[in-house]
């Protein structure tokens, strides 16, 4: 059996990975894995595939920087070509990015299996390009490997059980890598007086300038009272230096953009995290961090629902009095089952193996 995988971001070249290895104990299956180039990340070097021991590409398509439809397009176009040469049984796609949509979108049209690595997440944010690449990804795929019970719901809510599809609920890959890659993470610099880890990079929040400002102030009040390291993404930065953002009198404590085994570092040390990313909110629950969410929704409603997570947006006192709540009457319940076992690897690769 041949499984063709294609990535784009870092994030998803970590989850693939706890895959990779289950796939290894079986000699009959070969993967070949695509590298659509969607991020361009410096830490993806030499290095990282061997500190990660992820397996590296045979593959590199080159692709980012362009607006949504020409990046697809073209992601598009070269994957069809490796379909046709290639002629997997599988195309195994990640999440909800660009890479993602145009991966199964090449499988499908050459009638090749599509399996969808976290399906059924859903913002209920049509405007979120990656709302739309995850809703038209689970509707052409062959099998929805569903990290959550609510992920299920909603793949059932839209009539998912009357389609030609399975759906099957593994658990979070996510934190299958969290456990294997905890065991591997060196500590490379303390941060013992910054009590909050903190990322910013959505669109949402970058891209307007009001938004931008709000948090930042807020961040800036937080900071103050309790510490915070900001891995700063290129970027945040460009659009903070347009907005004339003092990085000088900043209470703030901007660090380089880090690799995933000294983010798990900080995440270990840290004792609050605020983030607009999706997989820092489940990575905070991993390691029994509550976390303050600057966006509107999140596709991890569990974690609202367990009180280890609070929305709130972008408006400056409501990040403020959100972070002194959890703080001051901290109401998060980690001791829940949210995301599987830390076996959801073994169950992908054992429902490609017999699937009918």
């Amino acid at each position: 059996m041949t499984i063709l995988t294609v990535l784009g971001t870092r994030p998803q070249f970590i989850k693939a990975a706890v895959v990779s290895r289950a796939l290894k104990q079986f000699p009959n299956i070969k993967e070949i894995i695509v590298h659509t180039g969607q991020h361009f990340d410096v830490n993806m070097s030499d290095i990282f595939f061997k500190e990660m021991d992820i397996p590296k590409p045979k593959y590199n398509l080159n692709i980012s920087g362009l607006l949504h439809g020409a990046m697809t397009g073209q992601m598009l176009e070269k994957i069809e070509a490796i379909v046709l040469e290639e002629s997997p049984d599988w195309v195994l796609v990640y999440g909800d990015t660009n890479s993602t949509l145009a991966g199964a979108l090449a499988a499908v049209k050459h009638h090749v299996k599509v399996a969808h690595v976290e399906a059924g997440l859903r913002s209920f944010n049509m405007t979120m390009p990656e709302e739309v690449n995850r809703v038209l990804t689970d509707r052409i795929s062959t099998v929805l490997f569903a990290p959550t019970d609510q992920a299920v719901i909603n793949l059932e809510n839209e009539s998912y059980k009357n389609m030609q599809v399975s759906i099957v609920k593994t658990g979070d890959v996510m934190l299958d890598a969290a456990i294997y890659y905890q065991m591997k993470a060196a500590r490379r610099g303390g941060i013992s007086e910054n009590k909050i880890l903190t990322t910013i990079h959505r669109a949402e929040n970058t891209d307007n300038s009001g938004n931008l400002q709000a948090i930042f102030s807020a961040l800036e009040t937080v900071a103050e009272k309790y510490g915070m390291v900001l891995p700063l993404h290129p970027r945040t930065k460009k659009k903070l230096e347009n907005i004339h953002y003092n990085f000088e009198k900043s209470h703030i404590n901007f660090i380089e953009p880090v690799g995933y085994l000294d983010m798990i570092a900080l995440l270990n040390e840290c004792s609050l995290v605020m983030t607009d990313s999706g997989g820092l909110q489940k990575e905070a629950y991993f390691y029994k961090k509550s976390c303050v969410t600057l966006r509107e929704e999140t596709e991890w409603t569990e974690l609202v629902d367990a009180k280890c997570n609070m929305l709130v947006g972008s408006d400056t006192d409501t990040i403020i009095n959100a972070v002194e709540k959890m703080f001051l009457y901290p109401e998060a319940s980690f001791s829940r089952n949210l995301y599987g076992d830390g076996n959801s690897a073994k169950d992908i690769v054992e429902t490609l193996l017999h699937f009918k």
